[in-house]
Formats: structure tokens, sequence, C-alpha cells
């Protein structure tokens, strides 16, 4: 009877994993597909409690007789352990969920990703531990051998993502340079390594060796490590999109090694869902799959336009204002600097004076903007801009010589022209084509460049104009001289 709720709650938590991504698909149902992620963990977290005090409830009724000693020995002191873990767990992670900013995401992710690459590793220790005890009780090794490889290949994935995943949380946090790293044949380096631990498998496998499966730990923490090290910041969005997936696949294969179908099946959720997105966004940037996950891409190290091209022009608020009142059409293209400033909301309000005035107002939004995917959408939605006026760069991007006026808020990397050029760190990724629009306002704290850190020729643009200052105090600047340009622009509400 316990075996079997455990199995069905085990299986209704993995539907509602599955709802939840469908509902994460859409900003509409995002709220739903939350919802449907937390009650199917919540479950999760159930049935694996009460699994504590019946391992036979997730492996199965001969679990037992097949596999002795192999979780150990459940009952009180099992329980009181899990549940210490899930305490101090759940007071860290609403620690984190309330201090964290909008802003702050990609790094907290990256974070999370390195937990669970920690994690597949330790419960591969584990596990090894538990068959050495089993193999020197006497078990059949035929029957252990293939467990082996779950949990070499298992602390292989959550060894990469570890390492991997601190060195995407350092280069979004700017704790470390965001540049790629390019050590001298940095490809064979990598080849070399995988090899290595394609052999210490091969290793482990054949002679159940300690030695050979800390060998093969330490040579995924370098790869991982080397892998993301070797990839430019601008590049960090694709790459903590990968890190999900390789996350995942690191807890599918700790759930074969538990013998966990939860744990299989929410793996292999996430790390599907996170390839796809990955192969999605290279599409966006125009890279390679392939070079994503062997960390080949970003290297270059030259930067074009790394000098001025001519006189920048300066505006107002009160005059950029004027020129909003008599627009016909406005495109706005915000970036990380607009989440910094968290001017989203007097963007909103903007946006609602123009649409108001009979201005058609729209957003375009890169595929990367913000350092992670959908976190511009996600601070519009929260500023409650209606999602028909909201559109992704494909959508927009040949409408831009058709726009009288284009607002780039805290944007850099995305709209810069030099990523048609050659021999530049962003070179081929795809941007928004501001620079056709009539008439184009950039709002900046300074002439700093990018996260890539590749000067931006825009700025000196014929028809770019240079509001200084921070996104937010600008945008409310614009909105408290909107009524003396236009009186139409006037607060309705």
């Amino acid at each position: 009877m316990l075996a079997n709720f455990v199995q069905a709650t085990y299986i209704v938590a993995g539907l509602l994993f599955i709802f939840a991504l469908a509902g994460l698909s859409r900003f509409e149902t995002s709220k739903r597909g939350n919802a449907f992620g937390v009650l199917g963990m919540f479950l999760a977290v159930v049935a694996t409690i009460i699994a504590v005090w019946a391992p036979e409830s997730w492996h199965g009724p001969d679990w037992a007789t097949r596999m002795p000693s192999f979780i150990g020995d459940a009952g009180l002191a099992s329980a009181g352990l899990l549940l210490a873990a899930m305490l101090i767990g759940a007071v860290i992670g609403t620690i984190k969920a309330v201090r964290v900013e909008m802003t702050g995401m990609p790094q907290l992710i990256a974070q999370l990703h390195s937990f669970v690459g920690l994690a597949a590793v330790l419960i591969g220790f584990n596990v090894f531990i538990e068959i050495d005890g089993a193999l020197r009780a006497g078990h059949p090794q035929t029957d252990l051998a293939f467990h082996l490889a779950e949990v070499w290949i298992g602390v292989f994935i959550g060894a990469v993502t570890f390492t991997g995943s601190i060195v995407a949380w350092g280069k979004l946090a700017e704790k470390i340079p965001s540049k790629p790293l390019t050590l001298p044949g940095r490809n064979l380096l990598n080849l070399a390594t995988v090899i290595g631990i394609i052999a210490c498998g091969v290793w482990f496998q054949n002679s159940w060796s300690w030695l050979a499966l800390i060998v093969l730990t330490l040579l995924s923490l370098f790869l991982g490590f080397h892998l993301v090290a070797a990839i430019g910041g601008a590049d960090m969005p694709v790459v903590i999109s990968m890190l999900n997936s390789y996350s995942g696949f690191a807890a599918a294969f700790s759930g074969f090694a538990l013998g966990m179908n939860v744990l299989i099946i929410t793996g292999a959720l996430v790390g599907a869902s996170g390839a796809i997105l990955s192969y999605i966004m290279c599409k966006a940037m125009n890279r390679s799959f392939i070079s994503v996950i062997l960390g080949g891409f970003g290297t270059s190290t030259s930067s074009a336009a790394a000098a001025e091209q001519g006189e920048i022009q300066e505006v107002k608020a009160d005059e950029l204002a004027s020129w909003l009142s008599d627009a016909q059409s406005v495109m706005i293209t915000p970036g990380y600097g607009m989440a910094v400033a968290q001017a989203q909301y007097p963007v909103a309000e903007l946006t609602k004076r123009l649409t108001e005035a009979g201005v058609k107002v729209r957003f375009a939004i890169h595929p990367v903007a913000g350092r992670l995917p959908g976190h511009m959408n996600v601070l519009l939605a929260e500023a409650r801009v209606p999602y028909d006026i909201v559109f992704e760069m494909d959508e927009v991007n040949d409408e831009f010589d058709e726009t009288d006026i284009v607002l780039v808020i805290g944007a850099n990397d995305t709209v810069n022209p030099t990523a048609m050029q050659p021999g530049t760190p962003i070179s081929g990724m795809p941007v928004l084509h501001v620079w056709e629009a009539k008439k184009v306002v950039v709002f900046k704290r300074s002439m700093k460049p990018g996260y890539a850190g590749v000067e931006n020729p825009l700025f000196f643009h014929d028809n770019t104009y240079m509001l200084f200052g921070d996104a937010k105090a600008s945008v409310d600047s614009i909105n408290s001289a909107l009524p003396a340009a236009d009186p139409r622009l006037a607060i309705t509400s």
C-alpha cells in the first residue's frame, strides 16, 4: 500500500512538472505554471520523506533482497537528517529569494545550478560507498556493474556543472573578468581532458577503484571551469541556459543511481528543455550549438571601434518630451541598464501617456537583453505593460526605418552595429537595427562600453542623441516635462 502511494505520488509530481513547463512557455500562463511546479515539488518531497521509512517503496518490493544495504538503514535518524537538511535549505532559499533583485537573477540561477552539480557529485560518491559495501558483503558484481556507469557519468556531468556554474556566476557578478580565457591550445586541452575522463570511466568500471573516481572528478571539475572560462561575457545567457541543461541531466543520472523515478523524470525535463532553449538562443545569437557545448565561441579578443568615431549629441529630458509629443511612432528597446535602475515603472507610465495621446508605442526585445532570456519581458509584465505591444527582435527588426523615435534604455551590446562587422567578440550576433530609425535616443550613465567590452559606434551616428543619467530619473524627468510639451500627455488617472 505504501509503495503504491509513493510511486503514484511520484507520477503525479512528474505530470505536474510537465504542466509547469507548458505554463511557463507563455507569460499569460506563467503564474499557473509556477503553481504547478511548486505543487509537484511539494508532493515529491512528501513522498520522499515517506520513502525514508520504506526504501522498498521506491525500489520495488524485492529491493531488499536484490540490493542489500544499498541505501542504508532507514528510520528515525534518517528522517531527522533529511528534515534538518530540508530546514537548512528552506531557510537559505527563503533568504536568497527575498533579497535577490531581478538584476541578480542570472547570478542566482548560476549558483543554483552549481548546487545541483555538487549534489550530483556527492550522490555519486555516496552510491559508490553503498555499492562497495554491497560488494564486500558478497553481492554479485554483475548486478552492480550498471550502477557504476550511472555513478561516474553522473559525477562527470555534475562536476562540470558545478565549476562551470561557479565561473558563470563570477562573470555575471563581475567577480572575475568577463573576457574569455584563451589558454594556448585550449581546444586540444579540452579534447585531452575529455579523453582522460572517458579513460578514467573505463578504469573505474573495471577496477571499482576510488582513485579512478577521484581522478575523473578532478578532470571533470577542470573541464567545467575551462569550458565556461573560455566563453566571453556577452555569451553568458547561452551558457546559463546550457548549464541548466547540464544540471538536469546530472539530476537524471542521480535518479538512475538512486532508482528514483521522480528524479529521473524531473532531470530529463530540465535537461531537455534547457538544451532546446540553448539551441533556440544559439540560433538567435548566430552561434553554433556544438560550440556552446565545447566552449568554442566568444574567444575573440579584438575590439573594434575602440576609438571615438565622431562627436556625440546630447539631448535634455524636456527637449525629448517635445519630440515624443510630436512623434507618430515610438519604439522602446530596454536592456540591463533599465533593470539595474528599476526604470520599468516610469517607462510603463510613459508608454501609457503616449498611447492615450495616439502615439504608437511598441517594445523591441532582444533574445538576450538583460543577460537572461525573458528578463525584460518579466520586468515589463511586472510594470503592467500590455503584452500585445511587446515584440521579439525578429518581429519588428525590419520596422525601425518606419519609426520616428527609438528609445534605447539601458541596452548596449544588443543595439551595437559592430556585431555586423568581423573580428569582434560580438561579431555575428543579431542585433536590433535601431540606427535605421529617424531619431535614436540612448539612455546611459556614461560612455562606458557594454558587458562585452566593445565600443558602440551607434553613439556617434548623426541621428543618435545621448541622454545621460540614471534611467529611472531620466524617464521620470520626461514624464514630468510631457504636460508642458503637450497637454494631452498630462496624467489622466
